[in-house]
């Protein structure tokens, strides 16, 4: 688990490859394994592999949304905050679960933060993604996850990179050594 924590990066350039239908049934499963709270699983994945549709999605917000156009995959995530007061917590658990699942099958991914972003000065990120898919009023977006093979390899993340100093012990007052 540590060699995949590692070695996930955020990707934002893909080849221009369709991921396999069977390692989508493998990110989609990782979701919905994620542990929420009381059981609930407020989260529900809207898978989008239709390039125009993936283009629209690409300007989502000002910024950070743009590489979409070019994956072949992208996974909205949406919660359902009837079912959870804690369905953006469950949410990211389950995103972060497909994530480290996208890198032990190979493949890159990244996160787009959609909740509280805007789309522009009159309609939020999300409203600009419920407009174009459908998601009904009772559920919010999250995020979307762009998914696909990396076109580009990004240097592993190693020991130095860990900020230990932001490791306690019994108090704030006291660092943890290790």
């Amino acid at each position: 688990m540590l060699d995949l924590l590692y070695h996930r990066r955020s990707t934002r350039k893909f080849l221009d490859k369709p991921v396999e239908v069977e390692k989508v049934k493998q990110l989609i499963t990782a979701g919905l394994l994620a542990p929420s709270s009381k059981n609930n699983r407020p989260w529900e994945f809207l898978l989008v592999d239709d390039a125009d549709q993936l283009k629209a999605m690409a300007y989502t917000k000002p910024h950070g949304s743009s590489f979409l156009a070019n994956a072949p995959l992208a996974i909205i995530i949406l919660g359902a905050p009837g079912k959870s007061d804690v369905w953006v917590e469950d949410c990211s658990i389950a995103s972060t679960l497909i994530q480290v699942e996208a890198e032990s099958l190979g493949l890159g991914s990244c996160w787009v933060q959609v909740r509280n972003r805007s789309h522009d000065e009159e309609i939020s990120a999300a409203q600009y993604l419920r407009r174009h898919f459908d998601i009904p009023a009772d559920m919010e977006v999250l995020s979307i996850i762009g998914i696909g093979y990396k076109g580009q390899e990004r240097t592993p993340l190693d020991d130095e990179d860990l900020i230990w100093s932001k490791v306690r012990k019994n108090s704030y007052d006291s660092k943890m050594k290790f």
